[in-house]
Order: structure tokens, then C-alpha cells, then sequence
């Protein structure tokens, strides 16, 4: 017999209430299984009194189908049939129909024997677990969600014990490595170690080894990149990062980590530093510089051609911007930064050409363009900058310019009249000369200019004009030379006899692409041909008497300098010894220079006797730095008297040169008198600039005075030519004679603002540049 409650004296309804003060339900049963007592509380819940329960179960099983939830029936009713044959106590949970609906109970019964051990009946109670049921099953549900939300999260998860053994993989991990933790073992390894040793990559194991154990001894956490190896053997680079997890007295109880697959992040990555590098190294290759700022004026970047211009290593806005200003010009700084703030302040576009110095301090041509990155809403977030070498550009088109206007200029201020056809004889261009001659221009007259013939016609002499015509008729379709000799009307309707030339220009095809003509005026040539012979006989007779006048003048002239500076030499040592007291040191020097006066007028003698016997016995290679020195201390006293200041400004750098000492010292000594004395009218600051630099092969000797100038420069050289009252007007002819027996050159220019400059050359000749 089953175990039961062996009191009799017990009856099942006095058990019920008895469990009823415990726990607010009770119920009884007879030994068939009939019901004998109901609990109020069960009355109510159920809606059902014993006698309706018992009419249910006279219906037979079916019915009670009706009380309990059909899901839990079969397993319940099994369970009751069980105990009342065995007579062992009914414990079960299931859900009962109740007024509200179904609710979870938990029913417990318990058999009554009698003394001889029969069963006499049934008591029990019958607990609402209705609210805990469904606490449990949302307990449940939530860890099935959690369950699914970890094994369905597009990463690898996994948890390690507070030893950093491994304890957990989700789904996508254990589907990644093909195994599970369980399958981590390596005889003599830790599963940590057979982990490392099965699933990094050997490059990364030590490094991913070291870390892990770094943070499980300090708690820290861990955060790395990684290849793992995956079930097909393919490494693939992970980001993983795992924490720890503590119980309240701070205890590392285990460790949560999360592996995210970055192969493809990792593989654009690498793809994005090759391009940047070859982005990198292809500015670092391109002949140009290039920056960019914030719209806070910020740097950002500059290339490294421009750093090194600049003379940086490292990128500072501050540094590099007061750098890239020492660069400009000093002549296109305030432009350059007035157009940059200009552009910067209305965000529109920067284009400049200047001058930048570069590294050997050499200024060349730079084209600066900056411009502005806007965002989706206009405003500004970035500037690019590129600068472009545009020195040689920049020299050949002024090279051009230059051309041009030069051959403008040569075209324009020819001694002839200019014109060109097009291939079939049409005036296409005259020269400004020829405008003016004729007296109308190619486009002011549309009837004469619209073939040759009807020019022809309007200009040529109307008996020359038939030859003219057959000579054109002749050169336009053959490309033959043009070459005549005909009268051409002027403008004031006087016909002038011209010789008129044409040649054909022709294309890299051999095709004739323009006609260049030129009309040179021989009127008055052809009608000085007759008084030339005459003039040619009265000249030849003139001449002999002009040349012994000429050599007369110079040589006192010549003489006339030495012995002028011995006078003004003695009149200086006769002032010194009439001091009080006598300056002898001073009167000792006068004497000394009239010495070298009386001296070099010895040498002038025979230097001018050298001259007209065309000798250079006298020419010595010599440093002409050292002769004009000499040339300007013997005017010294001159000047000081005269109150002129000179400055004199010598390179260092002058090569030696081929030429006679006294010849030159005459042509300086006679170019600083005469500008000392051009200065006699000017009230004050009489300054004379003395300055001697090499250009190439020569060596220009500049002298300027602030007088009042030159007013006749193409005939100041020509001999008896004077502007002084009492001048021969031979100064300055021997001056050009002796420089030009020496292969150099003279002449005179303005001196801005007021005033003129003497200049003259020397060749460096080959013999001079041995002997330096």
C-alpha cells in the first residue's frame, strides 16, 4: 500500500480544512475518488460547487476535458488515475478553467488509510501559480530570445573564465573555426594556448598572446587586430575587444568578448594607403606645389617640393605662410596679398602670376591658383592651392613682346617704306612710313585696296606704271624676286624716284604665303649724284686743310689737360705754403701731382705721336680698377673746389685689361672734368657718380652728373662739335678715337631725373683674360 496519512480518526474533510488555514485552499475526496469538500476560495475561482463536479465526474472523463486546459489533460488525468490506484501523493502543475479564464495551479493530494492501511479518502490543496508560471515562461522566452540574438549577431562571441580559459563560442564562431570549445584541445596546452596555437595567424599569435595575458592580469581591456584562421584554412583579419565582468567585491568572475570580421575594411584600408601613397609620391613628382587650408585659415597640407622651397620640415601655417611671403618678390607682395585677401573674403577663385625666389636666391615666374571647396550648403570648408613654374613661359613670351615690339620698332623706324601682299598681290599691310607718304591707309581707301594694280594705278608714275605692272606680272605667280626703279606719288601729289624690292615667303609646303617689300627713297640720292662728284673734288682740298686743323686742336687740347691740372696743382701748393702755419705735407702733395702733370704731358705727346702712327706699343694688360682710381684722385682737388661730390662705386670682381694707361686716364680725367663743369650751373648737391661694372665680355664705365643734360647726344662726339663758350670741341672726339682704337665704344645717355651719363666699354680680349 502506498504511503498515506494512517490516522482515521482524520477524515478528509477535516484534513482540507486543515491545509485550508495554511494555505487559503483546501479539498477532500472519498476513497472513489468523489468530491466531499471544496474550499470557498476554489467555489469561487472555479465558479463550481462539489456536487458540480461530481455531476462531471458521473459524465466520465470527458467532461472533466472541460475544467482542464486540453494541452496539459492527458499528462494530469494520467498522473490522478496513477495515484488513486497506488494511493501515492498527487503533485503536478497544469492550468485550470477558472471564472477569468485558464490559470496555472499547483495541486497537491494526499491519501487517508485506515488502521488497516485502506485508502478512506482524499485531501489536498490547490495553489494560483499563475503569475509565476508566467513569470517563468517570460523568464524562458527571454532567454531563448537572448539565446537566438546571440547566435543570430553578424559577429563572433565568446566568453573566457577569470583565468582567460576559453568557456563559450556562439553559433557564428563555432561555425567559423569549425569547432566548438569543447573541440579546443592540444595535449600539454592550456585551451587558451591550444586556442592561440589552432586559430591565429603565427605572425600574430605572440603579439595576440602577449595582450590578452596583459589584460587578465590587470583587468584591462583587451582590444586588437588579427588574422583568424577559419574552418577552410583562410586567415581573415578580425577586430576583437572583449571586458570583464565583476561581482560586487570586484572580483573578475569572466570575460565577454566580441570579434568583429574586418577583412574587407582591412583590405580597402591597405587599398586606400597604396592609393594615397602613390597619390603621395605622384604630387611628390609633379613639378608643382601644392597646399590646401580650412576656411579658419588652418593648414592642412603641403606637398613637399613646397616645404623644401620654403625651407621647412614640418608643416606650420604660421611658419609657412610668413615663409611662403619672404619668397614674393619685395616688388609683388602687397599685390599678391591684397588680391589673396580680396579673393579669400569673397570665397572667389585666386589667380596670380609673380615672382618667387627659389633656393640659389634667383627670383623665377610663379602661377598661383587657389580655389574654394564648398559643402552641400555653398558655404566654404576647404581651400586648394597649386603653384606652377611658369619662368620659362613667361621669358619666352616677353622674349616675344620684346621681338615684336622690336621688329615693330625696326619696321616703324626703318629709313624705308615697309609693305607686304598676299600671294595674288593684295596689300594686306603698310608701314606707318608708307601711310604717311602715300597719304591714306590699306583700310581708309576699300576701292584702292582691293587689288594690286588698282594701287598700283593710283600711286605710280603713269610712265613708269607699265613696267611696273609687267614686272609684278612677272614675280607674283613664279615667286621671282621683285626689283624696279619707278616714281611713286607722295601725298602732296610730288612724284619720288624709289627702288622698290619684293621677295616671296614661303611655307614649310614650299607654297608662297606673303609678299615683303620695301621702298627705299633714292630721289635725292639720284639727284646728289651730280653734286657729289663736285663736292667730292672741293672736299679732298678741305679735308687736308680740316685734318692738320684737327691734329693742331688736339694736341693742345691734350697738352692743355696736364698742363691745366699742374696749374691748379701750384695755385693749391701756393695756398698751403701761404697758411698759417704752412701745411707742407699738403703743399708736398701738389707738388707731387704737378710732377705727374708735367709727366703725363710728356706721355701725351707720344702717346698722341703713338696714336696717329696707329702704334700700341704702349698697351699693357693692366688692372683697370687701379686707373680709375688714379683718374679720380687727380681731380680730387678739382672737385673739391668746385664743391662736386663724387661717389665711386668699383667692383672687385674686374678681370685685367688690354689697353695703354695714359690714353684712358685721359679719356676718364677729360669725361670728369667735363661733368664737373656741366654741373657749374646747378645751385646744389652737384653729385658725380662714378661706377664700373663687367657685363659679359665687357667692362662699362659709367660716368653721371646731374647738370643739365645733353641737348645734341648723336653729335657731341663729332670733332669741333661744342657746347662750352670757350671749347674746341675736340675733348670728346678723342675720346671716341682712343676708345675706338682699343675696340670699345662711347656714348651718352639721360640720366633720370636730370643730367647725363658718359658711358664707355672695353672688350676683356683674350691676351687679358690669360694674364688674369
Amino acid at each position: 500500500m502506498a504511503p498515506g496519512l494512517a490516522t482515521a480518526a482524520n477524515s478528509p474533510i477535516g484534513a482540507a480544512k486543515t491545509v485550508e488555514k495554511l494555505s487559503g485552499n483546501g479539498w477532500a475526496m472519498d476513497a472513489s475518488g468523489r468530491w466531499t469538500y471544496l474550499s470557498h476560495d476554489l467555489q469561487l475561482a472555479l465558479a463550481k460547487t462539489p456536487e458540480d463536479l461530481n455531476a462531471w465526474w458521473s459524465e466520465g472523463e470527458g467532461a472533466w476535458k472541460q475544467l482542464v486546459h486540453p494541452d496539459d489533460f492527458e499528462r494530469v488525468a494520467g498522473e490522478w488515475r496513477h495515484c488513486l490506484r497506488s494511493g501515492y501523493p498527487f503533485d503536478s502543475e497544469f492550468r485550470i478553467r477558472r471564472r477569468t479564464g485558464f490559470g496555472w495551479v499547483r495541486s497537491s493530494g494526499r491519501s487517508i488509510l485506515d488502521d488497516s492501511g485502506d485508502i478512506v479518502g482524499w485531501y489536498g490543496t490547490s495553489l494560483d501559480i499563475d503569475s509565476d508560471r508566467k513569470t517563468v515562461d517570460a523568464l524562458h522566452d527571454r532567454e531563448l530570445e537572448l539565446s537566438l540574438l546571440v547566435d543570430s549577431v553578424p559577429s563572433h562571441l565568446w566568453r573566457l573564465t577569470p583565468e582567460g580559459e576559453p568557456s563559450f563560442f556562439n553559433k557564428r564562431m563555432i561555425d567559423y573555426l569549425g569547432r566548438d570549445v569543447s573541440d579546443i584541445q592540444i595535449p600539454g596546452l592550456s585551451r587558451l594556448d591550444a586556442m592561440i596555437e589552432m586559430a591565429i595567424h603565427p605572425e600574430d599569435a605572440e603579439e595576440f598572446g602577449g595582450a590578452l595575458n596583459q589584460s587578465l592580469v590587470t583587468g584591462e581591456s583587451f582590444f586588437m587586430r588579427y588574422r583568424l584562421r577559419r574552418h577552410d584554412g583562410v586567415y581573415r583579419w578580425m577586430s576583437s575587444r572583449a571586458e570583464s565582468v565583476r561581482d560586487h567585491d570586484g572580483r573578475i568572475v569572466q570575460w565577454y568578448g566580441l570579434c568583429h570580421d574586418v577583412n574587407d575594411q582591412v583590405a580597402t584600408e591597405e587599398a586606400l594607403r597604396r592609393s594615397e601613397w602613390h597619390l603621395q609620391r605622384l604630387i611628390d613628382a609633379l613639378p608643382v606645389h601644392i597646399c590646401s587650408w580650412t576656411a579658419a585659415g588652418e593648414l592642412s597640407y603641403v606637398s613637399k617640393r613646397f616645404l623644401e622651397e620654403a625651407g621647412l620640415s614640418k608643416a606650420s601655417f604660421s611658419e609657412f605662410a610668413k615663409a611662403a611671403l619672404d619668397l614674393i618678390h619685395p616688388d609683388d607682395v602687397a599685390q599678391v596679398r591684397g588680391q589673396a585677401l580680396q579673393c579669400i573674403q569673397k570665397g572667389d577663385a585666386f589667380s596670380m602670376r609673380y615672382r618667387r625666389r627659389r633656393k640659389d636666391g634667383t627670383f623665377r615666374w610663379t602661377a598661383d591658383r587657389f580655389e574654394p571647396l564648398r559643402g552641400t550648403n555653398g558655404t566654404i570648408v576647404e581651400w586648394y592651392g597649386l603653384s606652377v613654374d611658369v619662368d620659362e613661359e613667361m621669358r619666352i613670351q616677353q622674349s616675344l613682346r620684346e621681338s615684336e615690339h622690336s621688329l615693330h620698332q625696326l619696321v616703324e623706324t626703318l629709313p624705308a617704306l615697309i609693305y607686304c601682299l598676299a600671294p595674288d598681290g593684295r596689300p594686306i599691310y603698310r608701314s606707318q612710313k608708307l601711310s604717311e607718304y602715300l597719304g591714306f591707309r590699306i583700310e581708309e581707301d576699300a576701292e584702292t585696296g582691293k587689288s594690286l594694280h588698282a594701287t598700283l594705278e593710283a600711286i605710280i608714275h603713269p610712265e613708269d606704271l607699265p613696267a611696273v605692272k609687267r614686272k609684278y606680272s612677272q614675280s607674283l605667280p613664279t615667286g621671282k624676286p621683285y626689283a624696279m626703279r619707278h616714281r611713286m606719288r607722295r601725298f602732296d601729289g610730288e612724284y619720288r624716284w624709289m627702288e622698290t624690292r619684293a621677295l616671296a615667303m614661303y611655307n614649310a609646303e614650299g607654297e608662297i604665303v606673303q609678299w615683303n617689300g620695301v621702298c627705299l627713297d633714292i630721289d635725292d640720292w639720284l639727284r646728289a649724284q651730280e653734286e657729289l662728284r663736285l663736292a667730292q673734288r672741293n672736299l679732298a682740298r678741305a679735308s687736308q686743310a680740316a685734318s692738320l686743323a684737327e691734329l693742331t686742336a688736339s694736341i693742345a687740347h691734350e697738352i692743355g689737360q696736364p698742363l691745366a691740372a699742374m696749374i691748379s696743382s701750384s695755385d693749391a701748393c701756393q695756398q698751403w705754403l701761404n697758411a698759417e702755419p704752412p701745411n707742407m705735407e699738403r703743399a708736398q702733395k701738389a707738388l707731387d701731382r704737378v710732377v705727374r702733370s708735367a709727366n703725363t704731358a710728356t706721355d701725351v705727346v707720344n702717346r698722341i705721336r703713338a696714336l696717329f702712327k696707329h702704334s700700341d706699343d704702349s698697351r699693357r694688360v693692366n688692372a683697370f680698377g687701379n686707373v680709375v682710381t688714379e683718374a679720380r684722385d687727380l681731380m680730387a682737388e678739382e672737385a673739391l673746389r668746385r664743391g662736386v661730390r663724387i661717389n665711386s662705386r668699383i667692383d672687385s670682381d674686374l678681370p685685367p685689361l688690354f689697353f695703354d694707361h695714359i690714353q684712358i686716364q685721359q679719356v676718364l680725367v677729360n669725361l670728369i672734368r667735363n661733368a664737373m663743369e656741366a654741373m657749374d650751373a646747378a645751385p646744389d648737391r652737384r653729385l658725380l657718380q662714378l661706377r664700373v661694372r663687367r657685363d659679359e665680355d665687357w667692362v662699362h664705365t659709367e660716368i653721371t652728373d646731374n647738370g643739365p643734360g645733353v641737348d645734341n647726344p648723336d653729335r657731341i662726339f663729332e670733332p669741333f662739335f661744342t657746347t662750352k663758350g670757350q671749347g674746341m670741341g675736340m675733348g670728346l672726339a678723342i675720346c671716341r678715337s682712343i676708345l675706338e682704337s682699343h675696340g670699345g665704344r662711347i656714348w651718352v645717355e639721360k640720366n633720370d631725373p636730370n643730367g647725363a651719363k658718359f658711358v664707355f666699354s672695353l672688350p676683356v680680349k683674350a691676351e687679358a683674360a690669360r694674364a688674369s
